[in-house]
């Protein structure tokens, strides 16, 4: 009787895992937002340093960069599951976790529609909250489908760049198979940079693309202080003719970062407005979804 007992439970956990993972704990800021989003910010016990949307977050407990994790901090902690994105790791620390009896789900990072609804799909799985992950995907995808048909009126596309800004050294560039990639082109702009992933590029370089636009990413600065601070190191980007007519739209570094993020729609229609600065876009468009 006993054993049949222990095959009963076995069997309903695995036909409810929401119920057999009550201490989450969360790496990669998009997975994050989306959990919260779905309703499972209850069982959240920590997250990683990138996730910092929405505030209440960094009240948890933080267990360091998502790239850069450590079994003791986590198993401390108690958890029945970690959630995160390739991106998370090393290796040999997701292995002791898995070893001392931790769930591992591991979502994809990369920057796509298909992706975000296999993800959601996933989480919601996982929560017992299918139908709330269905309709958060149809509102994403039904936000980023009005703005394409908005900018599908556009004659031209800017030429742009996205730098992720670095004090002391030559800023990443967001090249092809990327995030940047990716929210440069759902704006509406043209990728100047033909070289693939994040590579650093000299201020000649990047005077000789010429950007119409230059989107900044920095870790430590926002707005008008991000703006100075990649001019302050590189001087020469103001003669740019991004620099020179002052568009230089800043977006934060962790939409980049550990998958698609509810904040997307949102970012994409400031660039869009950032890219064509006559487009109409409705207050609703630029107010988003984030959680």
């Amino acid at each position: 009787m006993r054993r049949n007992t222990l095959l009963a439970m076995a069997l309903g956990l695995l036909m409810n895992p929401a119920q057999a993972a009550e201490r989450l704990i969360s790496v990669g800021g998009a997975v994050s937002e989306w959990l919260v989003a779905l309703g499972g910010e209850q069982h959240l016990v920590a997250v990683d340093s990138t996730s910092r949307h929405p505030l209440s977050l960094t009240a948890l407990p933080n267990v360091g960069y998502q790239r850069n994790l450590t079994a003791e901090g986590i198993l401390a902690l108690q958890p029945d599951a970690l959630i995160g994105t390739e991106e998370m790791g090393p290796p040999p620390v997701l292995a002791q976790l898995k070893g001392a009896g931790v769930n591992l789900y591991t979502l994809s990072s990369a920057p796509s529609l298909p992706t975000l609804e296999a993800n959601l799909t996933q989480l919601g799985a996982l929560l017992g909250r299918e139908a709330e992950a269905q309709a958060q995907y149809q509102a994403f995808q039904s936000q980023l489908a009005q703005l394409e048909q908005q900018l599908s009126q556009q004659s031209s596309q800017p030429g742009v760049l996205l730098l992720l800004s670095h004090a002391g050294g030559n800023p990443m560039v967001a090249g092809t198979d990327t995030a940047g990639d990716w929210l440069i082109k759902l704006a509406g702009g043209h990728n100047l940079a033909s070289h693939e992933g994040y590579k650093p590029m000299t201020s000649e370089a990047l005077l000789a693309l010429a950007p119409q636009v230059l989107v900044v990413t920095d870790r430590a600065l926002t707005g008008a202080k991000a703006r100075a601070a990649l001019l302050e190191q590189q001087p020469a980007l103001a003669a740019t003719p991004a620099g020179l007519a002052q568009r230089l739209p800043v977006i934060d570094p962790t939409l980049l970062v550990g998958g698609v993020s509810p904040r997307v729609p949102k970012a994409v229609a400031e660039l869009a407005q950032a890219f064509y600065p006559a487009l109409q876009l409705p207050s609703s468009t630029l107010a988003g979804s984030a959680p």
